[in-house]
């Protein structure tokens, strides 16, 4: 509009007394505050024959614009912002430039708010995923895999053949134990005693040479709460027998019927399973250590409709806590 004025005044300077050119005379002295007011009356009476409806005149959310169209401002017909008006980012100061808002952390209303990202959990998780792997890794270098075992050899006589290596610090005989084909593996407690113990290898065990080999794998450790913690509960591991494969049919009193049929008198027996594996598992415990070791000879025989499976147990048959609120244990005592 100012510039609309600019121009008309522009056009007529020689309707302006004190406007000259370089062919008219110098006017005549006049008063400075009557031409002031003559100056400003001709720009009244010039801007009064403007439109005033003109468009630019009339604000932009005054216009009719059809159903569903939005203006460039962002603006709807009534004149209230629509969801997606866009956001005017400053740009290093220098001007603006438009961004729109829709961005995954604003939240819908033209607020760009970022979703801040915990990395500190994330960077605390691959910490400790870390540090697992490397004592992962180096427990197996600590390990070795022992094959081609005697029946008749337990783990307490495959420890002591390779005591002389190094610190033994776990050994687990796995297989059938009334087949060769057994094996076992033997944790150190460093990678020297290790290296030492493939140095028995052929070394005969009974009636057979075993076979020594680096370990690929390392011993899943028992869960150190399980592991006894008295003279008095390593007595009860030596009269206790792990049994794995029992079949979900057979019932607790069947278990103890079958072992106090072949080994001796159960003082104490836990049944346990879920929902996931298609067997279960079973702690017995003998009144006498003799019965235990008669009852590894019962691995292979039949419970229900499944050959059972029996080794020494590394963890005692705690009594239950009693308690009124849950009802009784399912543990089957003497």
């Amino acid at each position: 509009m100012a510039a609309v004025a600019e121009n008309a005044i522009g056009s007529d300077d020689r309707q302006f007394p004190h406007r000259r050119t370089p062919s008219s005379p110098p006017p005549p002295p006049s008063d400075p505050a009557s031409d002031f007011r003559d100056d400003v009356q001709k720009l009244v009476n010039l801007l009064s024959k403007l439109n005033p409806s003109a468009e630019e005149f009339v604000p932009s959310n005054k216009f009719a614009a059809p159903a569903g169209t939005i203006a460039r401002d962002g603006r709807k017909p009534d004149g209230t912002l629509s969801p997606d008006a866009p956001v005017f980012v400053a740009n290093g100061g220098a001007g603006f430039e438009q961004a729109n808002h829709k961005d995954p952390g604003g939240d819908g209303l033209g607020n760009n708010y970022r979703r801040k990202k915990n990395y500190y959990n994330q960077g605390k998780r691959r910490t400790n995923e870390k540090v697992l792997r490397a004592q992962r890794e180096d427990s197996i270098r600590r390990t070795v895999y022992v094959s081609d075992i005697d029946i008749n050899v337990t783990e307490e006589q495959l420890a002591a053949l390779f005591t002389s290596c190094g610190q033994v610090v776990d050994c687990r005989v796995c297989g059938d134990p009334h087949s060769v084909l057994r094996f076992a593996f033997i944790e150190f407690a460093d990678e020297h005693g290790a290296r030492a113990a493939l140095n028995l290898g052929g070394t005969v065990l009974g009636f057979y040479p075993v076979r020594v080999l680096p370990s690929k794998t390392a011993i899943l450790p028992v869960n150190p709460t399980f592991l006894p913690r008295s003279e008095n509960e390593r007595e009860m591991c030596a009269r206790t027998v792990y049994c794995t494969n029992i079949d979900k049919k057979v019932t607790q009193a069947d278990v103890k019927s079958f072992f106090e049929a072949y080994c001796g008198e159960v003082s104490r027996l836990r049944l346990l399973g879920d929902h996931v594996h298609s067997t279960r598992i079973a702690f017995v415990e003998f009144s006498l250590a003799e019965s235990a070791l008669i009852a590894l000879n019962c691995s292979g025989m039949l419970l229900g409709a499944l050959p059972i499976r029996v080794s020494p147990s590394k963890t005692p048959v705690r009594p239950r806590v009693r308690c009124a609120e849950f009802g009784p244990t399912n543990d089957l005592t003497a």
